[in-house]
């Protein structure tokens, strides 16, 4: 492990060499679980969710579709408090300084245990746009008043695969059990709820996002507003490639699945022009708990 101070090119060479390399080999070498919808919180990109192991809600945060950007989790050892969010380098020393708060909120940073996280994502890309986060991340927990060890790191260079020339990242997403603080590869089947209503929020330029009260057990989506998506049809109208050339930062590393959902996403932009008016007309989220089947369920807010 390694405390993270004064971040410079010699630190990251030393993680990426010294600390990074045996820790990146095995957790590479795990085939993806397919984590079902029952006791999951999935995490989107710019969103984030913390909770503990005494939540009866939730075991499981996760997030994936992972090219340049990078997963993030954070813990405290001695609270078990953790946070996983999904980077993509759109304000990275504003996320990190929020992802440490909320994490030191269910944890006594005074007493025993410690702040350890893990990084995984991003590939060598042609537009380094990975390496550029990498280090983002690095200076970011590095600026800390707090101690953050760094435990895990699967970052770019340690996730990349080549074939045919073509670059792409080895692990695209990452589960970790907040109960044994197992972190794993993984790919899940649902990533609701809400999914074109939260990737509609990115798109429209969201900043990061706080989705679940560990506190109350629900997860709260918005309220979002966003004005109505510039040249929503021209964009509906592209090809497959075109909408992959524009609207991803690897074209040739995404998802087989990455442009349906783009165009589902801006087809609820296009439904949806003004949030206010269709989807939070009296400026409250849409909460969410889970039922007995451990599946995420709406709730009416007049019942909170």
């Amino acid at each position: 492990m390694y405390l993270l101070k004064k971040v410079s090119a010699i630190t990251v060479y030393f993680c990426e060499n010294l600390l990074g390399k045996e820790k990146a080999k095995l957790l590479r070498s795990q085939p993806a679980q397919i984590v079902e919808p029952k006791g999951l919180l999935y995490v989107q990109q710019r969103e984030f969710a913390v909770t503990t192991p005494k939540d009866g809600s939730v075991s499981i945060l996760g997030s994936d579709d992972a090219t340049t950007c990078h997963i993030v989790v954070l813990r405290h050892t001695g609270s078990g408090a953790t946070c996983l969010t999904h980077c993509d380098g759109s304000d990275t020393e504003a996320e990190v300084s929020l992802i440490m708060s909320s994490v030191k909120t269910f944890s006594d940073t005074t007493g025993c245990g410690r702040l350890e996280v893990h990084l995984v994502g991003g590939f060598n890309d042609d537009r380094q746009l990975s390496q550029k986060l990498t280090n983002q991340l690095l200076r970011a927990f590095d600026l800390q008043p707090d101690d953050v060890h760094l435990v895990t790191f699967c970052v770019t260079e340690l996730n990349d695969r080549e074939e045919k020339d073509i670059h792409f990242p080895i692990i695209y997403g990452i589960a970790v059990n907040v109960k044994t603080a197992e972190i794993f590869p993984a790919t899940f089947p649902e990533k609701g709820p809400d999914e074109d209503l939260r990737s509609a929020h990115v798109l429209t330029g969201a900043t990061l996002t706080n989705i679940y009260d560990a506190k109350m057990e629900q997860l709260r989506i918005g309220p979002y507003f966003w004005r109505p998506f510039p040249h929503v049809d021209f964009w509906l109208e592209q090809d497959d490639k075109q909408i992959l050339q524009n609207l991803s930062t690897s074209p040739l590393a995404e998802p087989p699945h990455f442009v349906s959902h783009i165009r589902s996403t801006l087809t609820f932009l296009k439904e949806h022009p003004f949030p206010s008016c269709s989807l939070f007309p009296d400026r409250k989220p849409r909460i969410y708990k889970k039922n007995e089947e451990g599946l995420w369920e709406q709730v009416c807010s007049d019942k909170i």
